[in-house]
C-alpha cells in the first residue's frame, strides 16, 4: 500500500518519491506527500520536479486504482522516475487550521454532524439542529477560549473492531471514518483531564490549537427541517 507522509508529519512541505504508475494526465507516487480529497477536505495541489522536467499537480484524489496526482499540463514523469514532491504549503496550512477549528466547533456545538466542507480560508459544519442557537456570542467565546488554551493535537490508532465497540467516537451521521486497512486514525485535542475532543479523522491538523489563530463564526443557515449550517472563517 502507498505510504502517506502527511499522516505522520502534516508540516512536511517537500519529499522525494518514486512514480509507481502513470496514465493520461495522472501519476501515482510512493511515498505520497499529497493529501487526497476526502472527509470534506480538498486534496492538496503543488508541483513535481525531476531531472529535466516539472509538472503542476492540480489535485490529489482517489481514482484509477488508487490515489493519483492529477497533473495540470502535458509534462509527466515516467514510471520508475525519482521525483521531488512539493505541496502548495499556504493552501495546506489553511486546510490544517480550518480542519482543527471545525473539530473545536463540534465541541462547542455538541450535536450530531450531518456534513462539512473545508477550504483554505473558511469551513462549515452541518448539524442536526432543529432550532438555532440561543446565544451565538457564547459559542464564539467558547471557541476562542479553546483556541487560546493552545491544546495539543495528537493522533492515535485503533482497530476497526475497537471503533465498532465505541460508536460514540463517531460524530458524523453521513460520513463514515476511513476504513480498509484494519485500523482507524483518531485525532485527539487536549490530553488527560484537559482532553476536549477525540474522533476518527484522516485529515491534516495543526499541532496545537493556538496555531489556528483568530477565527470567527459566520452565518448560521437553516438547511431543511432538522439541519443548520454553521460557517467558520479565519481572520487575516
Amino acid at each position: 500500500m502507498t505510504e502517506f507522509l502527511y499522516l505522520d508529519d502534516p508540516y512536511l512541505r517537500t519529499a522525494p518519491g518514486d512514480v509507481i504508475a502513470a496514465g493520461d494526465g495522472w501519476v501515482r507516487v510512493d511515498p505520497c506527500l499529497f493529501y487526497p480529497t476526502g472527509g470534506g477536505q480538498p486534496g492538496d495541489s503543488g508541483t513535481l520536479l525531476w531531472d529535466g522536467g516539472s509538472a503542476g499537480v492540480r489535485v490529489c484524489e482517489h481514482g484509477d486504482g488508487g490515489v493519483v496526482l492529477r497533473l495540470s499540463d502535458g509534462a509527466r514523469p515516467s514510471v520508475g522516475q525519482r521525483i521531488t514532491q512539493a505541496i502548495d504549503w499556504d493552501r495546506r496550512w489553511g486546510h490544517m487550521r480550518i480542519h482543527t477549528a471545525l473539530h473545536l466547533l463540534s465541541v462547542v456545538i455538541p450535536l450530531p454532524v450531518t456534513g462539512g466542507s473545508i477550504s483554505a480560508a473558511k469551513g462549515r459544519l452541518d448539524f442536526d439542529m432543529p432550532t438555532p442557537p440561543e446565544d451565538k456570542q457564547a459559542l464564539s467565546d467558547a471557541l476562542a477560549d479553546l483556541v487560546a488554551r493552545d491544546l495539543p493535537v495528537t493522533t492515535d490508532w485503533i482497530t476497526d473492531a475497537e471503533l465498532d465497540a465505541n460508536p460514540g467516537l463517531v460524530k458524523t451521521l453521513r460520513v463514515q471514518p476511513p476504513r480498509g486497512s484494519g485500523r482507524v486514525r483518531l485525532v485527539r485535542i487536549g490530553q488527560g483531564d484537559a482532553q476536549v475532543d477525540l474522533q476518527p479523522c484522516g485529515g491534516t491538523h495543526v499541532a496545537r490549537t493556538g496555531e489556528i489563530g483568530a477565527v470567527r463564526l459566520g452565518k448560521i443557515e437553516k438547511k431543511g427541517g432538522q439541519n443548520r449550517r454553521v460557517y467558520l472563517h479565519l481572520d487575516p
